[in-house]
């Protein structure tokens, strides 16, 4: 049984995240290492004697804001009954075709978002001997130290969310050793360098936009150096003979009016009179302040072997368990150094940072909400980084108002609709091209994470003035467009496509378009329930309430195939590639909890042979989002090992020398494996829910642990309910758990299959231990 007794004694001190460090210079984007500050972003590779640091901003978009209704076909809203009825009437090839010709998108100025150019250090030394850099999650600051000429060279990089800029420190052991030259090089859009570090361009390129549309850019570095001399040309900073320097670089666009030479002479000044001590210290107090509320030790550390290796060795079988607990707290970091309560836009495809793939590729380096973008933020509320979810919600604010156009005038209905993809200005209309294009509960899935952020921290002023509105019509779009099903009475969502998947109608034709997706029954389902929990926690729109109810007594249940698989269509079809990467059917798994071990086991069940069917096809398209969501999934199942399975590999094969997750060259048309922030992000929240998930309702302790982490301990996760727990465990078995409530209430903690009921009180911490 478990017993509940008052919390004794001050809260354990929370360890340091980690470090990923190296002993050579990154030679490839995928060795170098990422700072950011929410805006603005740097991958630095550490060389010498030549640095190098990529530099990236998150409003560096080509393309531009175009009339809502100019991206719909004129004809979607004439052709919408007619492709329905086809459906229904199980004239699938034809009903493709019409949709083809008449329910897609077009995208003139969409638009991506464009890496800047890199800003290249070149030092005059000798033979390079001593090499250490590294990267500290607990502080954000970046370090490269090695010996030439006998002198001992160090060099700090940082990216400051106070200060808004990029800073780099670079001191000697020798008096008067400081000498390179700074210069911005390898633009892949147009413009000019002025005196200095210095560079003026508009970000624009033909692939995705107009060729003639984008932000302007302003890039400026300020150098200032301790002794030698500075000379400042056109393109270039030279110093020569310095003690020590200081490198200050800041980005301004025109995002949403701004000016972006006065943001970056702003931004300067106030960098320079600060001075960099001042700059540092509000950096590591601002980032750390975030990274230390969550530590993770799993037993294991050996930070004695460089990270590149110890991802050598776990991809050859060898045991590491500190290096996935480092690879926890490096997808937090990457939260904390992508995405920050001010940011102007949410975490894209690439995060923050832009390796120029994805951008001159044909899916974009955008926003993909078949998956991707919800996945980035999966580990915000749980490894307590609540306020880093915020830039989504105000982009949802944004992606609702274009979404309203679209409902009305393709879908004749009210509330906002979202589809498959979209861009900074809230491109809502469906995609280009059928396979992926008609996904018609991308935005419906991506507002679950405004009811998800309250149900974690009960903020009344944010449901009331940020996500009821946003909720309330996804839902008002959800119950026009829900369709009785002529031969059940039931109600299913269509024309559109399971993410991004085909099907084999009756027929033999490839099919995609279909009514009664499961994914569409999994997210209409969740807006409408969290619209009405919204509503009657705010005490309003008690008819939407009751509308609501009768609705969700009518949604078409999820069904078991003839393979015993959870079946991902209305009807059984043949999946056309039974190893693609997509399950977006078992969301009703995860991230929702429609389908759980408990409640729906022969559901559950059928979920995991879908997974094993998936994985045991030929040809499985093992990526990195994939990798995370099954451990995600398994987690969910409540089979630690399973997930632990899919974790390891996520790590060992899936991610690169610097950690950093990827979508393996050949899917998707991927020529080479591209960066993707959604793998590092995945796997963060499946560690996290290995070790505590949680409903309104419910804690449940340690409810998927593998059998290979008998000791270890967590402290600082979240749970719903404003609830943060610290959990100690010993030979596999729960040691002992504190409760830091933040809210009064009832709820129940739950440890294999024992329920304990308690009565919280808000600020009140509460151990839990149990009893044979």
């Amino acid at each position: 049984m478990l017993i509940a007794s008052p919390a004794a004694g001050p809260r354990s001190q929370v360890v340091p995240a980690g470090t990923l460090w190296y002993d050579r210079p990154g030679e490839r984007w995928f060795e170098a290492l990422p700072v950011g500050n929410g805006r603005l972003g740097g991958m630095v590779y550490g060389g010498a004697p030549a640095e190098r640091i990529d530099l990236s901003e998150s409003t560096v978009w080509s393309g531009g804001p175009s009339p809502w209704t100019a991206d719909l076909s004129p004809t979607a809203r004439e052709q919408l009954p007619n492709v329905r009825k086809l459906l229904f009437a199980g004239e699938y090839a034809q009903a493709q075709q019409l949709a083809g010709e008449h329910l897609l998108g077009t995208r003139a100025s969409f638009g991506t978002n464009l890496p800047l150019p890199y800003l290249s250090l070149t030092f005059d030394h000798g033979s390079v001997t001593n090499y250490r850099r590294a990267l500290d999650l607990d502080t954000g600051l970046a370090s490269v130290s090695y010996e030439a000429d006998e002198v001992r060279f160090t060099r700090e990089v940082l990216a400051s969310h106070p200060h808004g800029i990029i800073a780099v420190q670079l001191t000697a052991s020798r008096p008067g050793a400081i000498s390179f030259t700074a210069r911005l090089d390898g633009s892949v859009f147009p413009g000019t360098t002025g005196t200095g570090i210095a560079f003026s361009g508009k970000a624009v390129e033909s692939l995705h936009s107009d060729g003639s549309t984008g932000a302007l850019v302003e890039v400026r570095g300020h150098v200032e150096a301790s002794g030698g001399t500075t000379t400042l040309t056109e393109g270039r900073c030279e110093v020569v003979g310095a003690d020590s320097a200081v490198l200050f670089v800041a980005v301004g666009t025109d995002w949403d009016s701004a000016d972006p030479v006065r943001q970056v002479s702003e931004l300067l000044v106030a960098a320079v009179e600060a001075g960099y001590d001042e700059v540092r210290a509000a950096h590591v107090d601002d980032h750390s302040g975030l990274m230390r509320r969550v530590s993770l030790d799993l037993g294991g550390e050996r930070d004695d072997v460089p990270t590149d290796r110890r991802r050598e060795g776990l991809a050859s079988g060898e045991r590491d368990d500190g290096l996935l607990a480092l690879y926890f707290q490096y997808g937090r970091y990457l939260t904390v150094a992508g995405s920050r309560a001010d940011s102007p836009l949410p975490l894209a495809l690439q995060g923050l940072w832009n390796d120029g793939l994805a951008s001159s590729a044909s899916w974009s380096n955008d926003f993909h909400l078949d998956i991707n973008t919800q996945q980035n933020y999966w580990a915000a509320e749980s490894t307590n980084l609540a306020e880093c979810h915020t830039p989504l919600f105000s982009f949802l604010e944004r992606l609702g108002a274009s979404g309203r156009s679209t409902a009305t005038q393709m879908y004749d209905t009210p509330g906002w609709v979202a589809h498959t993809v979209t861009d900074a200005w809230g491109y809502s209309a469906p995609g280009t091209a059928l396979g992926w294009g008609l996904n018609v509960t991308g935005g419906a899935w991506l507002a679950t994470h405004l009811w998800e952020h309250y149900e974690y921290g009960g903020d009344l002023a944010f449901l009331r003035d940020v996500a009821y509105p946003v909720l309330r019509d996804a839902a008002l779009f959800q119950l026009a467009y829900l369709t009785e099903d002529p031969a059940t009475g039931n109600l299913v969502g269509g024309p559109s496509e399971s993410p991004e998947n085909w099907y084999v109608a009756p027929d033999g034709s490839r099919c995609s378009v279909a009514m009664g997706n499961t994914v569409d029954t999994v997210f209409a389902t969740a807006i409408l329930r969290d619209c009405s929990a919204a509503a009657e926690v705010l005490g309003v729109d008690a008819e939407l309430q009751q509308r609501i109810t009768a609705a969700l007594t009518r949604m078409t249940p999820y069904r078991v195939g003839r393979h015993g698989q959870l079946q991902e269509w209305l009807h059984d079809f043949e999946e056309a590639d039974p190893a693609h990467r997509h399950t977006s059917h078992l969301c009703a798994l995860y991230p929702e909890r429609q389908i759980t071990p408990r409640s729906t086991p022969e559901l559950a069940r059928a979920a995991e042979v879908t997974i094993e069917r998936r994985q045991s096809a030929d040809g499985w398209e093992q990526t990195e989002w994939v990798e995370a969501n099954f451990a995600l999934f398994y987690a969910r199942l409540l089979q630690g090992d399973q997930a632990l399975v899919h974790l390891i590999s996520l790590v060992a094969d899936a991610s690169e020398a610097n950690l950093l997750s990827y979508s393996v060259g050949g899917v998707a048309g991927a020529a080479q494996n591209i960066y993707s922030f959604d793998g590092n992000a995945g796997g963060t929240a499946a560690v996290a829910e290995l070790l505590v998930q949680s409903d309104p309702t419910e804690l449940e302790l340690l409810p998927a642990l593998p059998t290979s982490w008998p000791n270890g301990s967590v402290h600082g996760l979240r749970a719903r309910a404003g609830l943060t727990v610290d959990i100690t465990w010993t030979d596999g078995r729960l040691a002992h758990a504190t409760i830091h409530p933040a809210q009064s209430g009832q709820h129940s903690v739950r440890y294999g299959n024992h329920i304990l009921d308690l009565d919280l009180t808000g600020q009140e911490p509460i151990t839990i231990t149990v009893q044979d």
